[in-house]
């Protein structure tokens, strides 16, 4: 089978990772219709189905579909695909805000990094599976857009978007996490995988409306909550001097006596974030920006796999 095509060079595209999660397919729990192997069938048959390309025949297609004139020049089977008979619409969402910015270490990955990568490889198996992808790159409001196809190529613009849409350091945006997500459900109305990239440092009460919206409009939710070390583990030492990513006051103080107060809140918040989303049927994974791509990818696959 043709795999996708990418830019070799792009920091955002780790064929090692790849490798290890070629075998398992990203399933959206609620929204697949037919068999789980071949073309699957769509709902909308007999409205008007707009042509999309032509793929090669397999086994138990509709003989209907052949392109007659195509086999006439080549000698080989292909049958028409339409937009509506892909296996799978996603959305990819990836936060860019100036909090996604951070890095331990100016040699490490920093959360967009990190959040670019896992977007970019499961493009690469959607589109494998002749799935159809697009999204956005977003803080305060939708930086990049990416319309939904399925060809090989389309990996290429997505990666563009991504690098384009890098945080700015001189800028304070913040993250407008439940305006985006309803300009999602406005851009991408036909039900679908979405998937949502960020630190989720937002309000939240516009976040679980926004997800209860999407929800009820069919499409599968899987949000990869994506944080580094720091965050999570505040083992900072001696006197430091903090400094507010999206607009807020610079603060400085002694961590050791911020650590305990600072743990706690950040526990309240890991809480709130699953409960809401479990309580939006969204699938939730908490992602280290220290952990291996192939381990973050593989673990979320082979849960809902199962």
């Amino acid at each position: 089978m043709p795999t996708p095509s990418a830019s070799t060079h792009s920091e955002y595209f780790r064929p090692e990772a790849l490798k290890r999660i070629h075998k398992l397919e990203l399933r959206a729990r609620f929204i697949m219709e037919g068999l789980l192997s071949g073309r699957h069938k769509s709902p909308f048959f007999g409205q008007s189905l707009e042509f999309a390309q032509h793929r090669q025949y397999a086994a138990g297609d509709d003989l209907r579909r052949i392109d007659w004139k195509v086999w006439g020049r080549q000698d080989r089977f292909f049958v028409k695909q339409y937009e509506d008979e892909t296996n799978l619409r996603a959305a990819l969402l990836v936060d860019c805000s100036r909090s996604m910015h951070y890095s331990r270490t100016p040699a490490t990955m920093t959360k967009f990094d990190y959040a670019a990568t896992l977007a970019v490889s499961i493009a690469w198996q959607l589109l494998r599976q002749q799935d159809a992808v697009g999204g956005f790159c977003f803080d305060s409001q939708i930086r990049q857009t990416v319309p939904q196809r399925t060809n090989r190529n389309h990996l290429n613009s997505l990666i563009q978007a991504l690098e384009t849409a890098k945080p700015q350091e001189k800028t304070d945006q913040g993250t407008d996490l439940g305006s985006v997500l309803l300009q999602a459900a406005e851009k991408f109305p036909r039900r679908g995988l979405v998937c949502l990239f960020s630190d989720l440092f937002a309000p939240r009460p516009e976040l679980w409306k926004s997800l209860k919206l999407l929800r009820s409009r069919g499409h599968d939710i899987l949000v990869f909550h994506i944080l580094d070390d720091d965050e999570l583990e505040f083992t900072f030492q001696g006197p430091t001097r903090f400094l507010g990513l999206e607009g807020h006051d610079a603060l400085r103080c002694n961590p050791r006596a911020l650590r305990d107060g600072y743990l706690e809140a950040m526990g309240e918040f890991l809480d709130e974030i699953r409960h809401g989303c479990a309580a939006n049927q969204t699938d939730y994974a908490l992602v280290r920006t220290s952990d291996p791509f192939d381990k973050t990818l593989s673990s979320v696959l082979l849960k809902r796999r199962h």
